[in-house]
């Protein structure tokens, strides 16, 4: 007679009993459908059903709960105010300078602009590049909304909530598309913007009294000049470039702003009125010196705008290599 645990050892045995060899195409055959059990796939057709029905539901009530999430956050939104402002926002209350034209794509990280001003073919890419990047001032179309609600803005008129001032595109002359932006008279102008943050209001530098130590000489001057002869126009964000170097500053030559020498205080605050343009400034370096790099520094002027190079605020640093 066999003893209990010779018993469990014939069971355990039975139960883990290999299953009987098939023929391989057998095997995946059975494996499809399974006909001694009606199955597919080692499921019958109502345990299939079973289980989509079950997937179905829970994803359907998945989704049904995401959709209510995403409703309920886009309901705290506002489409043109961002959530987050100024001090609370990461971009901050210091706004950046840009500058175009910018080089190639595959050199991004190089802020040179480097050309032969007797050669079209070589000057081409930064005409073009300036072309594209101006298109929406000359094509109201390109830009939503732009055209409906422009405001012919002025120092004395800003123009009214929900409207936005017009880009008086003849007033950057001589740094036109038809004049090709100067560049074939190597003598190149470069478009400065500054940074939108939203609801960020210029505090000016209109008192020739208490302008900072480091600011140019001849923008000094040039504040000094307008307190006398046109003093609402000192409601401005001033904008200079200069050499950084000792040397850089005897080869820079004569430097021009078009159209006036900064950004007009009448386009601030950015509000995100549909059909918004940044105002620019064309800046037209006359004769720099050619066959040697320049390096260039353009600063944006208020008392509430720092200047951090390394960071990248308030100014904007680039290179003109002329041949």
């Amino acid at each position: 007679m066999p003893t209990i645990t010779e018993d469990c050892i014939d069971g355990f045995q039975q139960y883990y009993s290999r299953p009987p060899e098939m023929p391989k195409k057998k095997s995946i055959k059975q494996m499809i459908y399974d006909d001694e059990e009606n199955s597919y796939f080692g499921r019958t057709i109502e345990s299939w059903a079973k289980i989509g029905i079950f997937y179905i539901i829970f994803y359907g009530v998945l989704a049904a709960l995401v959709a209510i999430c995403m409703w309920a956050f886009f309901l705290t939104l506002d489409p043109r105010i961002p959530k987050w402002k100024l001090e609370s926002s990461i971009i901050g209350t210091n706004p950046g300078l840009g500058f175009r034209p910018l080089p190639p794509v595959d050199n991004v990280e190089s802020t040179l602009i480097w050309y032969k001003g007797t050669q079209y073919e070589n000057y081409k890419h930064w005409t073009d590049s300036l072309d594209e990047f101006l298109e929406v001032y000359k094509v109201p179309g390109l830009t939503p909304g732009r055209g409906q609600n422009i405001y012919n803005c002025d120092y004395n008129q800003p123009p009214p909530r929900g409207q936005v001032c017009d880009v008086d595109i003849k007033a950057w002359a001589p740094c036109t598309k038809e004049n090709n932006y100067s560049y074939h008279k190597s003598s190149p102008c470069i478009f400065l913007k500054l940074n939108k943050i939203y609801d960020w209001r210029p505090d000016f530098y209109n008192n020739s009294q208490t302008l900072p130590a480091d600011m140019p000489s001849s923008l000094k001057n040039h504040i000094s000049e307008l307190e006398k002869t046109d003093p609402i126009k000192l409601n401005t964000i001033w904008v200079s470039c200069e050499g950084e170097n000792p040397a850089d500053q005897e080869n820079i030559g004569v430097v021009k702003y078009y159209p006036i020498r900064g950004f007009p205080g009448y386009f601030y605050p950015y509000q995100n009125s549909e059909g918004y343009l940044s105002p620019l400034v064309a800046v037209h370096f006359e004769r720099p010196k050619s066959g040697i790099i320049i390096n260039v520094e353009c600063k944006a002027w208020a008392r509430n705008i720092k200047h951090d190079r390394k960071d990248r605020i308030g100014s904007v640093h680039y290179e003109l290599l002329i041949d």
